[in-house]
């Protein structure tokens, strides 16, 4: 570092400490508004009253306020804990947004996470809806009407599952539907759905590598009121009423306990056991205009797997919501 070059004055060397005197200029004018550091003041240079010297202790604080009453203190140190309070909660919040944000899709609830038997299903999301019209449950749509195409709210099929030919993501006929029912039930329900003003059947299903048969319907009709009807009609309710085409009568799965269900949707699950578990799992999904009928079925003596099942009635209830 250059050392500033002294004026030719008179200048007199000190054996302790020397000092320097500056001639009368601006920049001698300009310094003296600034109080000089502790290290440039000699021992037995009396400092001015105008300009106090900084104690030791305090020369990294030049910054700090002039102290305040006691008064003003309290109410300083009051504010300041307070401050600091604010800012740690707002710092974890902070954190807490950026955790969730950042997670992966593996790691939220619902989707799919390696090793615990729930199925990789692409990112869902919701279809555009036309022009001003509104979602089945927003305020202003007081008959709970899917405006949506139907068929894009249908659940995709997982990573690794062979499409069904006759079940792929389109419209379906009522006999198709009906077709999983007992046969001597098809024709009751049949008239069912002709008095209930139906008007279209969405249908997708698949199976997975395991064996696992997985169909979902989604069945749209002209108000709440009709799919309301045909849901109580059937049965639907502790019961699962008319009865697939299956060998044992299924219970009402008393252990599901409602998991990512949607406010304002009705979810019915059953099994071949009080738990849920067994060969075949059904649920219904009541959203307004639209009853959802969800099925998953292993053949022979393997028993479906209960985890992805509530996977999918679990995403397939928020896309109808």
């Amino acid at each position: 570092m250059t050392e500033q070059t002294a004026a030719p004055t008179a200048v007199t060397e000190e054996p302790t400490a020397p000092e320097h005197e500056l001639s009368p200029t601006a920049a001698e004018t300009a310094a003296a508004a600034e109080p000089a550091p502790a290290t440039d003041v000699p021992a037995a240079e009396p400092v001015p009253a105008t300009e106090p010297l900084a104690a030791p202790e305090q020369a990294l604080a030049v910054a700090e306020p002039v102290p305040a009453p006691k008064s003003s203190r309290r109410v300083l140190r009051a504010v300041a804990r307070w401050t600091a309070a604010v800012l740690v909660l707002g710092g974890l919040g902070t954190g807490t947004a950026l955790g969730i944000t950042s997670m992966e899709r593996t790691d939220v609830p619902g989707l799919a996470t390696e090793g615990d038997g729930r199925w990789d299903y692409p990112e869902l999301s919701l279809p555009a809806l036309p022009a001003g019209s509104p979602r089945p449950f927003n305020e202003a749509n007081v008959a709970e009407i899917h405006h949506a195409d139907l068929r894009k709210l249908l659940i995709p099929a997982p990573a690794g599952a062979t499409a069904d030919k006759k079940l792929t993501g389109g419209w379906v006929s009522t006999a198709q539907f009906v077709g999983e029912f007992r046969k001597d039930k098809r024709g009751e329900l049949t008239q069912l759905l002709d008095d209930s003003a139906l008007r279209h059947i969405a249908a997708r299903g698949w199976t997975m590598p395991d064996g696992t048969r997985s169909r979902v319907y989604l069945l749209q009709f002209n108000s709440t009121a009709y799919a309301q009807g045909l849901r109580d009609d059937t049965y639907v309710s502790s019961t699962p009423g008319i009865p697939l085409d299956w060998s044992t009568d299924l219970q009402l799965d008393e252990s599901w306990n409602a998991g990512g269900k949607v406010p304002e949707t009705v979810v019915y699950a059953f099994g071949e056991t009080k738990t849920g578990k067994g060969r075949i799992h059904e649920a219904y999904i009541q959203a307004g205009d639209t009853l959802a009928l969800v099925i998953h079925s292993q053949q022979g003596k393997k028993t479906a797997e209960q985890i992805p099942f509530r996977q999918t009635l679990i995403l397939q209830n928020q896309l109808l919501g």
